[in-house]
């Protein structure tokens, strides 16, 4: 009987052993595959930040543009929808604040953060005009607004441009894909010229329009250009106002 029972245990713990083996071998397989993801998703951005080297002279535009307007009294007006609204928060916070130096703080204000006002507009209006009113009370000629989208089809990102153009602000576009309807906004009325947006000339406060559209379809590898852009902007800001740190 002892026997028997010693047989069995010895056969329960084979089984047992071989289970555990199994399952060490599937986790090393599925631990190399997801590793593996990793660093395709590495490749890709490695890829796509090659390609947003293009930019480059776009987004030192963009920051002149913004240390100028600040440098004149003015401010920094920033929107976007959910993980850019995000991106939109971070940039305000790091002008407001500081970036890498301690110096004065810088104007800038994300139209996404209020959200009583949100919702208020919303619930009453329409979310499409949750920027643009905002950007309506709040706006001067002579600031800048800047809109974050992966797409550039955002019905309240669209509103908001409109009405920056209309209360003469320069337009900065982070933008996506191919651009959407917002790149065909900025191109056909972001001149510059200081039209207002109702026919009459301005005083030439209001900039060119920048429409910065990042390489690429994956909304992931968009926003992390964005994020790239957006520490751009910071570092030239503070070097056009502050001078070297």
């Amino acid at each position: 009987m002892h026997s028997d029972c010693d047989s069995d245990g010895d056969g329960d713990r084979a089984a047992a052993g071989v289970s555990v083996a199994a399952a060490a071998t599937a986790a090393s397989t599925e631990s190399a595959e997801l590793t593996g993801r990793v660093d395709a998703m590495w490749d890709d951005a490695a890829r796509t930040l090659e390609s947003a080297r293009a930019l480059s002279g776009q987004v030192a535009a963009a920051a002149q543009a913004m240390a100028r307007a600040l440098d004149r009294g003015g401010k920094i007006l920033v929107c976007g929808n959910g993980g850019s609204a995000a991106d939109g928060l971070h940039f305000s916070g790091e002008l407001l604040n500081k970036f890498r130096r301690v110096r004065r703080p810088l104007a800038a204000v994300c139209l996404a953060a209020d959200v009583s006002t949100i919702t208020s507009i919303a619930n009453d209006e329409s979310y499409d005009m949750v920027f643009a009113k905002q950007v309506e009370a709040l706006g001067r000629r002579g600031d800048v607004l800047v809109v974050i989208t992966t797409s550039g089809n955002s019905p309240n990102i669209m509103r908001a441009a409109a009405a920056a153009r209309t209360a003469g602000l320069t337009c900065i576009a982070l933008n996506g894909k191919d651009g959407g309807a917002l790149s065909n906004m900025l191109r056909d009325g972001g001149d510059g010229d200081g039209d207002d947006g109702d026919g009459d000339r301005g005083d030439g406060d209001r900039g060119r329009d920048i429409d910065i559209i990042a390489p690429g379809d994956s909304t992931a590898r968009i926003q992390e250009i964005h994020a790239i852009i957006i520490h751009a902007f910071c570092e030239l800001i503070d070097l056009q106002l502050f001078g070297e740190s």
